[in-house]
């Protein structure tokens, strides 16, 4: 009987074990569908994360913020303001007054219509009881909101703050851009042994720089390039070389001793770089010629570390030919880079993890034959059918691909979607998707919803997404 007794108890505890573990599941699961901050159109409506499937159990509360408690209301622009008249809802307006409160908690979705609160009147209860709509409309630029929501009313879940913004109209790219980009500094790709004169072997950078380190500047010289720090090494005569260096956004002043390796020669040891260059994807040009490409940054091949630059230029570039993508091997667009400055057509300004950013020369020829489009939201993203636009032929073509995942709230910001290449002819030339394309817009329902970041090794046919919003504005 005492077995059978501690078995009982035994098999409640894992039960209720199990339960606990499920609902925290479900918990995290539903609680990573929020973003942190969401952006809606004016005359717009603030989005159902949660369909009606889940409309029992989960419970939202949309309060509109004083000024004092706005934060992240920026305006995400992208050249002239489109018209502002978007789509709506029945049932989800929100009332003018500020300290004005909405719950749309279980059976709230099967409301015909939410009854309207007077000012300040935020705890009268609707018709139902439980439930409390505003009315009004979301047509005030810069006003915020936040939206709290809750499991059964009672458990909270996640919340998140909503800006009304204007809605950006940008030029779609496509093309095929030649990029150049100097360090700001030299750039320490990693410490080595040296031959000295004698015979021996020597690592005088060793354990003192580290790969990802910017020389900025050595014995009190600023540095332009590698060629100077070889300079300055060979003219030391085997004494210290004071560098100034920048570790992960520290400036720190370090000290090398040089060896002698021939008559004249002098090394420290290490591998430098001072530039880069490559092939990618204009993604969008506003009206003011702000631009933004690839959807990711440029990082240093040896290291992996995102490039910190100092400057570079964009130039006019031919696709030439099409390295296929197989299964296990990516392909890649070749083509000429025209590095002259009579083909430069626009500047480098950032290099950050959602992409590079500049400003397009020669406005209006440049957009010429480019198409405006509007831009669409996180939550305006859908699975289904879309296309891109990109260069593989010598002209700018829209191909279709299926947006297969949508990750709203995912930690890498340049897979937000999962996207698969189904057109035919766009197969044909590339296998898929190839190094080069990146950058390239993704166009659904008429707007601009992202750009093409990433292909998967093992399937070139599909790739990875970054959702447009989280590239304006920069």
């Amino acid at each position: 009987m005492i077995r059978r007794e501690i078995c009982r108890r035994l098999i409640l505890i894992m039960l209720a074990v199990s339960i606990i573990g499920l609902f925290c599941g479900c918990w995290l699961a539903l609680k990573s569908h929020v973003p942190k901050q969401m952006y809606v159109a004016a005359r717009g409506e603030i989005p159902e994360l949660f369909g009606k499937a889940y409309s029992w159990m989960i419970s939202e509360k949309i309060t509109e913020l004083d000024d004092e408690e706005q934060t992240g209301s920026e305006k995400l622009t992208g050249g002239e303001s489109a018209a502002s008249g978007e789509h709506e809802k029945g049932g989800r307006d929100l009332a003018s007054a500020k300290e004005t409160q909405t719950d749309r908690g279980p059976d709230a979705g099967d409301l015909e219509a939410a009854s309207p609160l007077a000012a300040g009147d935020g705890n009268t209860p609707s018709a139902s009881g439980e439930n409390r709509g505003i009315q009004g409309s979301l047509d005030r630029i810069g006003e915020s909101y936040r939206v709290e929501y809750s499991l059964f009313g009672k458990i909270p879940l996640a919340e998140t703050s909503v800006s009304v913004v204007s809605r950006a109209e940008v030029y779609a790219g496509g093309k095929p851009i030649g990029i150049y980009m100097e360090t700001d500094g030299v750039m320490v790709v990693d410490t080595d042994r040296v031959t000295a004169v004698d015979g021996e072997e020597y690592a005088p950078a060793a354990n003192i720089l580290k790969s990802g380190d910017y020389i900025r500047a050595a014995d009190g010289v600023a540095l332009k390039n590698k060629e100077e720090l070889i300079d300055c090494f060979n003219n030391c005569g085997g004494s210290d070389v004071v560098l100034d260096v920048t570790r992960n956004g520290e400036d720190i002043r370090l000290k090398v001793t040089p060896v002698q390796t021939g008559e004249h020669d002098y090394k420290a040891g290490i591998w430098v770089r001072n530039d880069t260059q490559g092939i990618g994807t204009l993604t969008y040009v506003e009206e003011s010629g702000r631009y933004g490409a690839l959807g990711h940054g440029i990082s240093d091949v040896d290291t992996g570390k995102l490039l910190r630059i100092k400057e570079g230029v964009l130039y006019d570039t031919d696709v030439i030919s099409v390295v296929r993508g197989t299964q296990g091997s990516p392909g890649e667009l070749a083509g000429i880079i025209h590095y002259s400055d009579g083909y430069a057509v626009g500047t480098i300004e950032k290099n950050q993890e959602n992409g590079i950013y500049g400003q397009i020369s020669g406005l209006p020829y440049f957009v010429g034959d480019m198409k405006k489009y509007e831009t669409a939201y996180r939550h305006e993203v859908e699975p289904g059918k879309a296309s891109i636009l990109c260069t593989v032929d010598g002209k700018c073509r829209e191909y279709g691909i299926e947006i297969e995942e949508i990750r709203i709230n995912g930690k890498d910001v340049n897979k937000g979607m999962v996207i698969r290449v189904t057109d035919g002819e766009l197969l044909g030339l590339t296998g898929g998707i190839v190094q080069g394309m990146s950058g390239s817009p993704i166009i659904q329902n008429e707007r601009i919803v992202g750009a093409v970041t990433h292909v998967f090794v093992n399937d070139p046919t599909k790739g990875y997404g970054i959702f447009i919003e989280n590239m304006l504005g920069q």
